[in-house]
């Protein structure tokens, strides 16, 4: 039994639906490879591929359901000017910048007459295919390519490290190199950034540090991997996202775009500053354990 499909098909999604919560909002879908490779040990919530024919399955469902889907660039600009209660909006979004995406979702997604943004990590873009994570990532002349096709290229870093355990500076060249070397490339600002692994929002000193500094860089948003809708109020720079993989049905996917798996963000939230707290003792202790043996 997978438990946050349970609570979000029989409890969350009745309940918003006997309070008839709605509210203006737009669902950011998030992907990552789609392909057939099989992924080890992976529990469904933790997937990141998605098989070609439903990921295929899943865009003509919603065309078929009247969505329109976009770019996170466009969604945020028809956002702000207060057309997503007008349009079904929805927008896609792809990290890792990997192969499949050129020769796999691209067809797919303009047989359907969609959109997409791809997180590009630069150092794994190369004249020739380069691996990471296992998998080929594209070319950049495939980058060009899709660029051309009107598609969103934006910076997921140079190497996609975990963040937090870089020195400031080397942070600062991650989001400067990376947006650097794409408009050079593309040959036009590249304002989107996907923050690589999870957004460490619970370090409250560390997220405001890290949004000046994509404001400051000439970015203007920011997609992380914190679950539920960008609404209104939100910050741009903390965008919320939906994974979606191959266990996404219609029902669970109609739920989440509803608002019915934003419950999620609750559980997620508090295990973050739990970790954080817990990194913070392990400091406190070990410094300690140095101040008492010096």
């Amino acid at each position: 039994m997978r438990l946050d499909r349970s609570i979000t098909l029989r409890l969350a999604q009745p309940i918003r639906r006997a309070m008839a919560q709605m509210n203006e909002s737009l669902p950011i879908l998030m992907y990552h490879s789609i392909s057939d490779a099989p992924e080890k040990h992976a529990r469904p919530y933790y997937c990141t591929h998605t098989s070609p024919h439903i990921f295929a399955d899943q865009m003509a469902w919603l065309q078929q359901q009247g969505y329109t889907g976009v770019n996170l660039k466009t969604g945020l600009e028809m956002w702000r000017c207060g057309r997503v209660s007008s349009t079904k909006l929805v927008a896609i979004t792809f990290d890792d910048g990997f192969r499949d995406f050129f020769f796999t979702a691209a067809p797919i997604l303009c047989n359907v007459g969609f959109s997409a943004t791809i997180f590009l990590p630069t150092g794994f873009i190369g004249s020739s295919p380069k691996m990471f994570k296992n998998r080929q990532c594209m070319t950049w002349d495939e980058v060009i390519k899709l660029h051309r096709m009107g598609f969103e290229l934006g910076s997921h870093t140079v190497t996609h490290p975990k963040m937090t355990e870089l020195p400031w500076a080397s942070v600062i060249e991650e989001v400067r190199n990376s947006k650097t070397e794409l408009e050079e490339r593309l040959g036009e600002p590249v304002t989107s950034f996907a923050y690589p692994y999870a957004f460490p929002q619970a370090d409250k000193a560390y997220a405001a540090r890290f949004v000046d500094l994509l404001r400051r860089e000439g970015y203007r948003c920011n997609a992380t991997t914190s679950i539920g809708r960008t609404r209104a109020r939100d910050n741009p720079y903390l965008l919320r996202r939906l994974p979606v993989n191959d266990y996404d049905d219609h029902a669970l996917l109609a739920a989440k775009l509803d608002g019915a798996y934003d419950w999620l963000a609750w559980p997620q939230n508090i295990f973050k500053r739990a970790k954080l707290t817990v990194q913070d003792w392990r400091v406190t202790y070990f410094q300690q354990a140095i101040n008492k043996s010096a």
